[in-house]
């Protein structure tokens, strides 16, 4: 069984949290139709023939948190995530964050 090197016993808490399979439920972009809605890949199993096996990541639930803020997180806080799903999710995120108008330029043009 591969472990990090830095943070094992917050990382085996989240896994045994996750049962070491990723819990991404479509944050992602992708369904997850063959895992019933839930990512169906698990921590150092291979997800196809042909690729290298599956690495999770203890990692922030909301993927917009980053840098020292995530380190400060609880292990409640965190979810199991592999790093397709992660990537996914953090862009969706970002994607979704451009889309929203700022807040602070409402009042730009009330006269």
């Amino acid at each position: 069984m591969s472990e990090p090197i830095v943070y094992a016993g917050t990382w085996r808490a989240v896994m045994a949290a996750a049962g070491r399979r990723c819990q991404c439920r479509g944050e992602c972009g992708n369904p997850h139709k063959k895992g019933e809605g839930r990512c169906p890949k698990e921590h150092d199993r291979y997800a196809s023939k042909h690729r290298a096996p599956v690495r999770l990541i203890a990692a922030p639930a909301d993927p917009t948190v980053t840098g020292l803020a995530a380190a400060a997180l609880s292990r409640g806080e965190l979810l199991a995530w592999c790093p397709e799903c992660h990537d996914g999710a953090r862009r969706a995120a970002n994607r979704q964050s451009r889309n929203q108008p700022d807040p602070e330029q409402d009042s730009l043009f009330d006269l």
